[in-house]
């Protein structure tokens, strides 16, 4: 058996898969591949009607929001989200809290005026900046909830005078949050969602139409709006595995029971890390995350060997990245707790034999 701890694409439910190709074989017993119908075509409207219907039931989505599933993943909403709500004579503010934090902050900058307010560079992104103020003039407050990279995680966020931007492609879905705190939350598919290839957004209707650009076509929110996210041929077979997806955990008992499921596996692995003598958490612990939970060995000579040791049992995906080296394991939602387990365990039996 695999234990799939990679970062992303994401592991998913077994039976949202069986699902899916099924209905790559023949969907709805229409005797046509989801691939081939017309995204026109009734069938697939539904799909679309009830993935965004999800979205809003699952995420308790109030009135004057809109939802979309778009293409071109996270990293275009960086610079979408300032065509659209970053007017000429303003400025946006960012949280620098990690790679894609920093790459959204760039690509706004190519578009108007943005500025890091806080970061945590210095220490190589290991906490969440506390200390920091919001102008009120400015046009939006960009932050991100959860660095796949660095292992830390906005477990609250700021009271701010302007709207809040967030990018949570790592962990929605993940735990209750308030979208009516928010103006606009995207976040890339392949995590918690579904498999690559859409990006949801949710965005407050009211802050539309107010940058005074000129946006291309594609990237304009109010014609995605207009087009129910069908502006063009939308990406099919991730829209519908998102739908699956979001089935299974509405079925599950939705957020807040994912949420309770998702606290254990982060506590099982943490207690590890902090009891077992070879292993040593790398981000701040108030700021610890609860979906990518990132590692060191104290001796930096047993990584190599501990990986080969956990992937014989099974366990995959565990490699960090190069910004941070040693193990990073990604606690996705489809993630069961025995998966969980099952890295303990290889952390204990690999103690036994080399402390």
């Amino acid at each position: 058996m695999k234990h799939n701890f990679g970062a992303g694409p994401c592991i998913l439910p077994q039976e949202v898969f069986k699902q899916a190709s099924h209905g790559v074989l023949n969907f709805n017993n229409t005797g046509l591949s989801i691939l081939e119908i017309s995204h026109r075509a009734p069938e697939f409207v539904a799909v679309m009607d009830e993935a965004i219907s999800l979205v809003k039931e699952l995420l308790n989505v109030p009135e004057g929001y809109s939802v979309l599933f778009l293409q071109g993943g996270a990293s275009l909403q960086f610079a979408m989200t300032a065509y659209n709500l970053l007017p000429e004579d303003k400025k946006a503010v960012f949280l620098e809290t990690g790679v894609w934090a920093k790459k959204a902050f760039a690509e706004a900058n190519l578009i108007g005026n943005a500025e890091v307010i806080a970061s945590s560079k210095d220490k190589n992104y290991s906490y969440i900046p506390k200390e920091y103020t919001v102008d009120a003039d400015s046009a939006y407050f960009h932050c991100t909830s959860n660095n796949t990279i660095y292992g830390t995680q906005m477990h609250s966020f700021p009271q701010t005078p302007v709207g809040k931007v967030c990018d949570m492609s790592s962990d929605i879905f993940s735990r209750v949050i308030n979208v009516a705190d928010f103006d606009l939350i995207y976040a890339g598919a392949q995590k918690n969602i579904g498999p690559a290839g859409a990006t949801v957004v949710i965005v407050k209707d009211e802050i539309l139409g107010k940058s005074g650009r000129k946006i291309p076509s594609m990237l304009d929110y109010q014609k995605q709006i207009d087009a129910v996210s069908m502006y063009n041929t939308p990406p099919v077979f991730s829209v519908y595995t998102a739908m699956l997806n979001l089935r299974w955990l509405k079925a599950k008992g939705g957020v807040a029971e994912i949420e309770k499921e998702n606290n254990e596996k982060a506590k099982a692995l943490y207690a590890e890390i902090d009891r077992n003598p070879l292993f040593k958490g790398t981000a701040a612990v108030e700021d610890r995350s609860k979906m990518s939970v990132c590692f060191v060995m104290e001796n930096p000579d047993l990584e190599k060997p501990f990986l080969k040791f956990a992937e014989e049992k099974g366990c995959v995906g565990i490699k960090g990245h190069r910004s941070v080296g040693g193990f990073r394991a990604s606690l996705y939602n489809a993630l069961p707790i025995t998966s969980v387990h099952a890295l303990v365990e290889a952390m204990q039996e690999f103690a036994e034999k080399n402390v």
